[in-house]
């Protein structure tokens, strides 16, 4: 682990171009050479805040030993908080994935029927996911966006263990987003309006909004195909759900997804563009 963050401390340095803009917390990057480079590295905003820093990490192991549970693919996946003069910084690093493979760009490129049969093994995968973790104790948590998914030939992988959704309540979950956020703007936003930053969380805690978002994000990255996509989604939904959920996720495919009016405000303050965060 200290040789690894001797590596990360040294791509920081020569830090180059983020690997993508879009990101709540962080920008991404992929150092262009030297040993990380088959790596994509994730920096959060740094503080002294050790003892909250220590559970982030715990919480992170957490996360990441439950989605390994849960039956979740994930690249290799490595927390660090790297020290330098009492300043502490967390770090994720995780194995590159193949752009090819990467679902958002995959959706909109394929032929409509090779789409949704993306759709259709991201949406069976989350669902399978809410059903394993159903009896946990934890307060549990899942952002299963499209651009937080690649599709390979063994189905989906997902990349985004940042914040780690086990564990937290949602007013601590609000006070990580606040904490964590790299923009200004939304944490003085946040003083102001916590309650409209503490909603960003609420589809990562729901089994049917997963879905419904999922579903969205599709209708909007291809809009002329909406109509075919909400159809099919509301057809995928009866036939492969169950019980409340599939009740759930019927009641809100009633009409195409739209993104809560916060989020999309939040997101336009902040110039994010809705790639891959990867």
């Amino acid at each position: 682990m200290t040789e690894l963050a001797g590596l990360v401390k040294e791509a920081l340095r020569a830090r180059g171009e983020p690997v993508s803009r879009l990101g709540y917390f962080c920008a991404p990057f992929r150092p262009s050479d030297g040993p990380l480079a088959d790596k994509v590295i994730k920096t959060y905003r740094g503080g002294r805040d050790g003892d909250l820093l220590a559970q982030l990490a715990e919480r992170h192991a957490a996360y990441v030993d439950l989605l390994h549970w849960a039956g979740v693919r994930l690249p290799p996946t490595t927390f660090l908080i790297l020290r330098e003069a009492g300043y502490l910084q967390p770090v994720i690093v995780q194995d590159a994935l193949d752009e090819r493979i990467l679902m958002r760009p995959r959706i909109m490129a394929a032929p409509l029927s090779e789409a949704l049969d993306i759709l259709g093994a991201a949406a069976d995968s989350i669902a399978d996911f809410w059903a394993r973790v159903a009896q946990r104790p934890e307060r549990i948590g899942y952002h299963p966006s499209i651009r937080n998914f690649a599709i390979d030939d063994q189905g989906p992988i997902f990349f985004d263990t940042f914040p780690p959704l086990i564990g937290y309540s949602r007013p601590e979950m609000g006070q990580l987003l606040l904490r964590f956020s790299e923009s200004g703007l939304v944490r003085m936003m946040g003083r102001v309006m916590p309650g409209r930053i503490r909603s960003i969380q609420d589809e990562w805690y729901s089994p049917a909004g997963t879905i419904v978002g999922l579903v969205g994000s599709a209708v909007r990255l291809r809009p002329a195909d909406g109509p075919a996509i909400l159809g099919w989604a509301q057809s995928h939904a009866a036939a492969h759900l169950t019980g409340q959920l599939r009740a759930e996720v019927l009641a809100e495919l009633d009409r195409p997804p739209r993104l809560p009016a916060y989020w999309t405000g939040t997101r336009r303050l902040l110039g994010l563009e809705g790639k891959p965060n990867v």
